[in-house]
């Protein structure tokens, strides 16, 4: 799917962290695996730290706790806001949708829209089709705040060392508005769903409800011990999807815009881990420095809330000084996978903040 929106644009980006963390070297016991080569691991893949949330925090907590600091400071006022999109793959609850527990909490006016999507690796991405395509029908002045939420450490077995050690949760708070200027935003989405369980969590749902059998720990070929009620990664999968689909998307969407590569000042992506986008920058054929890299070494992998930890922790203060020409791109779960081109900066707020 193509996909072009006009006089929008990003007015400001906050990201929360929560401050509880753990290293890599920690948790090293948890694993059944070398010593030596969960090190080798470590370097290549760019493990040092990931934040998890306390027990009992949920992605609203984070997302409540970072439109609040957003209200208390002005940088938003609540009758501003028009629409209300949460993006997220942990949801409060099964039902009610987290938006509108969400907006309970902040006491929104009844007339807020109210939206969840339920979206990961390129969660801001559709996050950002749906607020740009939802302030075509809100009056004037109103605004849109997407949230990417989710805190998904508990849903990843701790003896997991494939995908525990890259785990983190977080929250962002993107508010998108109408522009005064004009701006052209163009990208493109695709999906493969008959890939769909190369990251799944397989128990859980109507199809497989969890029981006291599909929480048992079983060990694969590798050591790791994780139940069904975890996440599964086939990371071998993961990779060659990677790198087999995503540098033709960014490609086709650089030629629709007649732009070449170097016309982009950064490449900011979804952050698997440091290993993969190192080397899908490689197949891009950009250097290292326009494709930070080194949000799972600082934070860990929060799904969709990576590409807007990415912007506040690598280029936040020059994102409120200056203007770039970025390329977006989120890609995994679902089998999904887009790519943005857009001019962004001058933003209110590019911050990261710790809950």
């Amino acid at each position: 799917m193509q996909f072009e929106y006009h006089d929008k644009r990003i007015a400001g980006i906050l990201t929360v962290i929560p401050k509880n963390f753990k290293t890599f070297d920690e948790e090293m016991e948890n694993y059944q695996a070398d010593k030596k080569r969960s090190q080798r691991l470590k370097l290549v893949m760019g493990y040092d730290r990931h934040h998890i949330a306390e027990a009992g925090v949920t992605a609203s907590d984070l997302a409540y706790f970072g439109i609040e600091q957003l209200l208390s400071s002005g940088q938003l006022q609540k009758e501003e806001i028009g629409a209300l999109v949460v993006v997220t793959q942990s949801p409060d609850y099964i039902m009610p949708p987290t938006s509108n527990v969400l907006q309970g909490r902040l006491r929104l006016g009844t007339d807020v829209f109210c939206i969840d999507i339920n979206q990961g690796c390129a969660g801001f991405l559709v996050g950002l089709m749906q607020a740009f395509s939802l302030l075509d029908q809100l009056a004037a002045g109103k605004k849109v705040v997407l949230v990417n939420a989710d805190v998904l450490s508990p849903k990843v077995s701790k003896a997991d060392r494939n995908s525990y050690p890259l785990v983190g949760d977080a929250a962002s708070v993107t508010v998108v508005e109408r522009s005064a200027t004009p701006t052209r935003i163009v990208g493109e989405m695709r999906m493969d769903g008959t890939r769909y369980d190369a990251l799944i969590i397989p128990a859980g749902g109507a199809r497989m409800p969890s029981t006291p059998e599909t929480a048992v720990l079983h060990a694969d070929a590798e050591g790791n011990l994780r139940s069904l009620d975890h996440l599964v990664m086939k990371g071998g999968d993961v990779f060659n999807f990677v790198q087999t689909e995503v540098p033709p998307l960014i490609a086709d969407v650089l030629a629709r815009e007649h732009l070449t590569k170097d016309d982009i000042d950064w490449y900011l992506f979804h952050q698997p881990n440091k290993f993969m986008v190192d080397k899908l920058a490689e197949a891009i054929g950009v250097p290292y420095e326009k494709v930070p890299s080194n949000i799972v070494t600082h934070f860990g992998n929060a799904s969709g809330v990576t590409i807007p930890t990415n912007i506040c922790y690598n280029i936040g203060e020059r994102m409120t000084e200056e203007t770039f020409k970025v390329c977006l791109s989120g890609f995994g779960i679902g089998l999904t996978w887009g790519a943005m081109v857009l001019e962004m900066g001058r933003l209110a707020f590019c911050e990261i903040v710790e809950f």
